[in-house]
């Protein structure tokens, strides 16, 4: 299992519900942040990826909600690899302010060329820097 990435993000007025909390569709697209800039962070480029011909598509998405988030929370973002394995790629997720747990989440990833065909993950399909190991199991 790999370290945890983390970055910050407040949460925005029109992300919120009549009572100021963050609504839960929101925490689906942090994850996707989190996801990406973690991605970036170790070498990948999904727009580089897709060019190529592969894409990343969402099978599987778990959210577990704990305690609400609210309009202007400073939230860390935080994800994981936690399985890759053939043509699937596994995350886990929390979304945290400060200390406090906010929401745990996890996705499954299917590796898709552009006929939608399933593709076996490799670093040198999903990485320009196909020296990073770290994802490979």
């Amino acid at each position: 299992m790999s370290d945890w990435f983390e970055m910050e993000n407040r949460v925005r007025y029109c992300e919120t519900d009549a009572m100021g909390v963050l609504h839960h569709m929101n925490y689906i697209q942090y994850f996707e942040m989190a996801r990406t800039e973690y991605f970036r962070a170790n070498g990948g480029n999904y727009r580089q990826m897709e060019e190529r011909g592969l894409f990343l598509v969402i099978v599987d998405v778990q959210c577990k909600y704990k305690k609400p988030a609210k309009y202007d929370d400073l939230l860390t973002l935080r994800v994981r690899v936690t399985r890759m394995s053939g043509a699937k790629l596994e995350h886990e997720y929390e979304v945290l302010r400060g200390a406090e747990l906010l929401a745990t989440g996890k996705t499954v990833l299917a590796c898709l060329n552009r006929d939608g065909e399933i593709q076996r993950m490799s670093n040198e399909l999903l990485y320009a820097d196909s020296s990073n190991t770290d994802f490979i199991e």
